[in-house]
């Protein structure tokens, strides 16, 4: 087979050749021509931008050609976005896809084309572990909601566990969004509630006063979560810890001479077709009364009298942990989170 190969050849007008003419990634014959492939970074970095330059764009797995306004897609693309990862779901919700993943170490893997621009998500992080002895409720992981549009490509899921008793929870992460994890609940070392996507309640310490965990940390907008409740300084030198704070509500304050903190309220997505409340925070213990509620959406209780531990957030819904009661109550874990990504197949 008879090869030219003019790399390193200049000032030629008319080459004739049997077979096919090679230059670089670039090959002619008499029936195709091969461009090569490179990716957008490598486009970005070194291809030239002469008007009619030709590539084909292995990340967004299209041909484009440079025109005075930029790369621009050779031809229309016929085939229709499609996507892979985690437990697909085409039936619950009318017209649309649902992917869900619950653990890390999946992608949503993009084809076809780029996605709609009403590509739904929801992003929770691992809540936050009840604090242990008297402690607070812990926070709810943060929650992230809201539409976007995403290239061709793979993007890989991370989904923040729950924290153990005394500790934050992860983070969750899809393409540009990530979810903090909850703040932890007050405990022994301290007393302050930890901050976090919800901050975590604060101790119960007597006669003295502890202030609940800042939610919203790092700062998003709009708010992935809310603040833990304080603990207001009893009169009665008894202990009464705060619940941690969830996506929906802060965290209840304990109350000098009554009751722990009850866990802030979750927040409700329809993202799967059905309507579900998550990422409820953690109720607060207390000596004598016993432990409080943790918010709708799968917050843990607050630990029984006398040294009761703190229940666990609900896996899967980013939920803080109750606090533990007395000397030798655990805190609660917190609740795993979750990733949802939904589009419409219409």
């Amino acid at each position: 087979m008879a090869i030219v190969n003019f790399n390193s050849i200049s000032g030629v007008s008319t080459i004739s050749a049997t077979s096919s003419i090679t230059v670089g990634d670039t090959v002619i014959n008499n029936t195709s021509i091969s461009i090569g492939s490179t990716d957008t970074t490598g486009r970005n970095a070194g291809v030239g931008t002469a008007n009619g330059t030709l590539i084909y764009n292995s990340t967004k797995q299209m041909v484009e050609v440079y025109t005075p306004i930029g790369w621009e897609v050779v031809g229309k693309q016929t085939d229709e976005f499609s996507a892979t990862g985690g437990t697909e779901d085409t039936t619950s919700r009318s017209g649309w896809k649902i992917h869900t993943f619950t653990g890390s170490g999946d992608s949503f893997v993009v084809s076809g084309s780029p996605s709609p621009s009403d590509l739904e998500y929801l992003v929770i992080a691992g809540g936050g572990g009840g604090g242990t002895s008297y402690g607070g409720g812990a926070g709810a992981g943060g929650y992230r909601s809201g539409t976007m549009t995403v290239d061709i490509g793979s993007y890989p899921i991370t989904v923040g566990g729950g924290g153990a008793a005394n500790y934050n929870g992860t983070d969750s992460i899809f393409s540009t969004i990530t979810s903090a994890g909850g703040g932890y609940g007050g405990g022994p070392s301290g007393g302050n509630g930890g901050s976090g996507g919800s901050g975590g309640g604060a101790r119960g310490v007597r006669n003295g006063s502890r202030t609940g965990g800042s939610g919203n940390t790092p700062p998003t907008s709009p708010p992935q979560g809310n603040n833990g409740g304080s603990d207001i300084s009893p009169s009665d030198g008894d202990e009464r810890s705060a619940g941690g704070g969830g996506a929906g509500g802060v965290g209840g304050n304990s109350s000098s001479g009554g009751s722990a903190g009850v866990g802030g309220n979750g927040s409700s997505s329809s993202i799967t077709g059905t309507s579900v409340t998550r990422a409820g925070g953690g109720g607060g213990s207390a000596w004598n009364t016993g432990g409080q509620p943790g918010g709708p959406g799968g917050g843990g209780n607050g630990g029984g009298y006398p040294n009761g531990p703190g229940g666990a957030g609900t896996a899967n819904t980013g939920s803080g942990g109750g606090g533990g009661n007395q000397s030798s109550g655990v805190g609660g874990a917190g609740g795993s989170g979750i990733v949802i990504i939904a589009y419409p197949t219409a």
